[in-house]
């Protein structure tokens, strides 16, 4: 209700408000307001205008001023253009000249230096091979016993070997309260020569004689000659005219005739010690006071001799050789009458050995020998015929830390070859270690090669980064055969019975080096060959612990 009201009374306001403007505009007055009004607004107008166009008439004379300024500035900015303009066609022209005159000297000078630069790689090049060429001098020259095969005998440098043992203060000699170790005495062959009294004991009664007496021995030799003289009667019969006599003893058939025991001295000294024969046969006469004059001729023959005599001997060992676990072997140089051969050893840990002469090497060489048929373990330095024979095979590590230490030393640039060095080192030690009934561990085992894989993995990547030099290859040849020979460098931690060095063959083959230093001289294969059977059989004597070999060997000639 309230609504409505308020609506209607809006309404006649409004009507109201109409009313007035109509009767406004009906009497004209509404017409007169509008039009002072817009009068006023039209003034209003034209003042503005006229404000306007006095400024622009300002802004025109202000845009001619700018424009007659900014002539008279492009004016002088283009001369001042037009002049460095020319100076800069002047310095393009000044510096074409430059650059042409560069561009010859460019020339001039890249010639220079590609003459130069040739120079510089020749002398590299040569610089490089005097290098290597020093490089393998030196090496040559620092290869004695401890990182070659040289023996100790020819090595230039003979290096004396560092004493490790703490002092302790001691003198030399015995110590106090040592029993000590006496000189044995000997049974005298002839009646003892009792001393006389000193003069004091005789000048006073007061000395008595005691129940002690002191005795002392000298000892000396002498070569005694023990000539057996036979007689044998010689008896004719009448009837037949035939002649008889007695049978002599088996080897006195000359007039004069040496036994055993002259035949096993001057074998022994010559080939055992070494001599030669005009020593040996001038040391005989002079101990006999130049009664016994030996013949060259018989103390040659004495090696065939005592071979022929041994051969049954040395068979049953070459059997007995085949039935061994383990073999070592190795071969050495020999000369026959002015040309190559070679010396082939066979050795078994329990100390049998047998030598042979062979006029070739490889597998000519290993016919005849136990190693053709053996099949055990062998145990050589990297021989690679060896490696056609036996079951399995174990390399010498002697020869591996040698070169290890020629490497060392020739490169040190290396850090492999220290690492595999004391790897081996250490390996060796735990082998040694064991109890020979207790097997290696296997996990041990197994560390062992994985640290000889990871070293052999750093010797790769070495010679990839810097590559062997040309002149010096033999450290990187080792890392290729340590590589492919891993299996035969580490047997000996799998199986006890393999030794882990090749030492028993090294140690025999110097006996036969030392006789051939000597002033001697092979004829023929066959004296070779005589003297090789000779030496396996004083080996097997010695294994056999012989009380007397001397006696042994007169034995064996008679």
């Amino acid at each position: 209700m309230n609504h409505s009201f308020e609506y209607t009374t809006t309404l006649e306001y409004r009507l109201k408000a109409a009313n007035a403007e109509i009767l406004a505009f009906k009497s004209g007055e509404k017409y007169v307001q509008l039009q002072a009004a817009n009068q006023k607004v039209v003034r209003t107008l034209e003042r503005q205008i006229r404000v306007l166009e006095e400024g622009i008439c300002r802004s025109h004379r202000e845009a001619i001023t700018v424009r007659n300024q900014w002539f008279e500035i492009f004016e002088e900015l283009q001369a001042e253009s037009d002049r460095k303009q020319a100076e800069f066609e002047k310095e393009k022209k000044h510096l074409k000249e430059k650059i042409v005159k560069a561009e010859r000297q460019r020339d001039a000078a890249l010639d220079k230096v590609t003459e130069q630069r040739h120079t510089i790689y020749e002398l590299g090049t040569e610089l490089e091979d005097e290098k290597g060429k020093n490089l393998k001098l030196t090496a040559q020259i620092n290869r004695d016993y401890e990182n070659s095969a040289l023996s100790s005998s020819k090595s230039i440098k003979n290096k004396k070997i560092s004493n490790n043992r703490e002092k302790t203060g001691k003198k030399p000699g015995g110590q106090p309260g040592h029993k000590g170790h006496c000189r044995k005495k000997q049974i005298p062959n002839t009646e003892p020569v009792l001393l006389p009294p000193p003069q004091e004991v005789s000048d006073d009664p007061d000395f008595k004689k005691t129940a002690k007496t002191i005795v002392k021995q000298q000892i000396g030799i002498r070569l005694l000659l023990d000539v057996k003289e036979y007689h044998a009667d010689v008896y004719y019969n009448t009837k037949t005219g035939e002649r008889i006599h007695a049978e002599f003893p088996s080897g006195v058939v000359d007039d004069v005739n040496y036994d055993g025991s002259i035949k096993a001295f001057l074998f022994l000294l010559n080939n055992d010690c070494c001599t030669s024969i005009d020593k040996s046969r001038v040391f005989l006469s002079e101990l006999t006071g130049g009664k016994l004059n030996i013949s060259k001729g018989m103390i040659n023959k004495l090696s065939k001799e005592f071979a022929l005599k041994s051969e049954q001997e040395r068979k049953e060992m070459f059997t007995d050789m085949l039935l061994s676990p383990v073999m070592h072997t190795d071969c050495t140089n020999a000369k026959v009458n002015g040309k190559s051969a070679y010396i082939f050893v066979c050795a078994t840990p329990d100390g049998k050995a047998l030598y042979f002469a062979r006029e070739k090497k490889g597998h000519e060489g290993v016919k005849g020998t136990p190693v053709e048929d053996y099949q055990g373990i062998l145990v050589h330095d990297h021989e690679k015929t060896f490696y056609s024979y036996g079951t399995d095979h174990q390399e010498c590590l002697a020869h591996i830390l040698r070169y290890l230490k020629d490497s060392i030393d020739n490169e040190p640039d290396r850090t492999w070859n220290k690492k595999m060095r004391s790897l081996i080192q250490e390996m060796i030690h735990y082998r040694n270690s064991l109890p020979p009934e207790v097997e290696p561990d296997f996990a041990k085992v197994s560390d062992y090669e994985g640290c000889y894989s990871k070293i052999l993995q750093k010797a790769k990547e070495e010679y990839e980064y810097i590559p062997p030099n040309e002149y010096y290859k033999d450290g990187y040849n080792l890392y290729l055969r340590m590589e492919k020979y891993m299996y035969n460098h580490l047997l000996f931690l799998r199986d006890h019975r393999v030794p882990t060095t090749n030492n028993e063959a090294e140690r025999l083959l110097r006996r036969y080096k030392r006789k051939q230093q000597q002033a001697v001289s092979f004829r023929s294969p066959e004296s070779i060959d005589h003297l090789c059977q000779s030496m396996s059989m004083l080996v097997m004597m010695r294994q056999n612990e012989e009380p007397n070999i001397f006696n042994r060997v007169s034995q064996t000639f008679e």
